[in-house]
């Protein structure tokens, strides 16, 4: 009986022993089964909030992308005009440099055959006598007022050029001078119109500006700068009865008496100084000292625009000469239009 009992309490307590691993098992299991809910909601939200970001990124790809395509479309339209414009402005230049290149050979052939010992009468008709009908005189200064006039009066078979004149006439004697000649030379390889080189500084202080130097101060240095700058115009008065001169034109001189002189003379020439502003009545003394002047400031701009085909001594020479020309008009000697 005793042993019976025994068996009958070991089975029961075997059976609430498993009864109690069953229930810690379901808790444990339960508990697993919580944590992995929770952590498949954390899954399920962070997966909507990448989705929600991936098609964020991708509408922005899709309109970046637009806008990208719409901004290529817009260069390519934009390169498009521009080469178009591009092209038709290369074809007008390469028209207008035809003839710019026409004008400026036309230009050389007429200013190789003219120089300011011997001038071309087709480039510098202003050097025509009106009472001489056309015979060239010496002397006189204008500015070419268009490069097409020249083109029209190259292209109109000019007559063929008068020989050159010697520099210094073959009858006479003369001898170079070193420092002349070398400050000539260090200005012919780079020729321009500054003082700063001896050559020109040497020129303005013993012959340009002793040349201008007249009487009337302030209308001087006007005559000074319109001769540096080319834009002097010297015009015969005509033979016409001359009008009576008016109290307020006296400053500019008369036909009998000159402007930068202030002297009584006869004047039979004009001045204009550029583009603007009134006449001037010049005595021939004062003509011949202005152009003088203009005569040596023509040939080295021709020298500059490397428009005179000659030997270094050749130019030495023909300069000297222009130069000489001034000294003797600055001392009042000069040829008449009759002479």
């Amino acid at each position: 009986m005793e042993a019976g009992e025994g068996e009958r309490y070991s089975l029961s307590r075997l059976r609430s022993s498993s009864l109690e691993i069953r229930e810690k098992g379901s808790e444990i299991l339960r508990e697993q089964l919580n944590t992995a809910q929770k952590e498949l909601r954390l899954k399920d939200e962070e997966c909507e909030r990448l989705s929600r970001v991936r098609e964020q990124l991708e509408q922005e790809l899709e309109e970046l992308t637009a806008s990208l395509f719409e901004e290529a479309h817009k260069m390519v339209r934009e390169a498009n005009t521009k080469q178009a414009a591009a092209e038709k402005q290369l074809k007008e230049a390469q028209g207008k440099i035809d003839v710019l290149q026409a004008e400026v050979l036309a230009l050389k052939t007429l200013v190789l055959t003219s120089t300011p010992s011997s001038p071309n009468p087709q480039l510098h008709p202003q050097l025509l006598s009106p009472s001489r009908g056309g015979s060239p005189r010496r002397g006189g200064h204008t500015r070419n007022k268009s490069a097409s006039a020249a083109v029209g009066m190259a292209t109109a078979a000019p007559d063929p050029p008068p020989a050159p004149k010697q520099p210094m006439g073959s009858e006479e004697d003369r001898e170079m001078d070193a420092v002349l000649f070398a400050e000539f030379l260090s200005w012919r390889e780079r020729p321009s119109l500054e003082r700063s080189s001896a050559f020109l500084s040497r020129v303005y202080a013993e012959d340009i500006s002793p040349c201008l130097a007249f009487t009337r101060t302030e209308l001087s240095e006007a005559v000074h700068c319109a001769v540096e700058s080319n834009s002097v115009c010297i015009e015969p008065v005509g033979l016409q009865a001359l009008p009576v001169v008016k109290a307020a034109a006296v400053e500019q001189g008369g036909p009998k008496k000159c402007a930068l002189s202030g002297m009584s003379r006869p004047c039979r020439h004009r001045i204009r100084l550029g583009d603007t502003g009134g006449y001037y009545y010049i005595s021939p003394s004062s003509r011949a000292r202005i152009t003088a002047v203009c005569n040596f400031f023509t040939y080295i701009r021709y020298i500059q625009q490397g428009l005179v085909r000659q030997e270094a001594e050749q130019m030495f020479w023909e300069v000297m000469r222009l130069r000489r020309e001034m000294g003797l008009a600055k001392l009042g000697f000069y040829v008449t239009d009759e002479g």
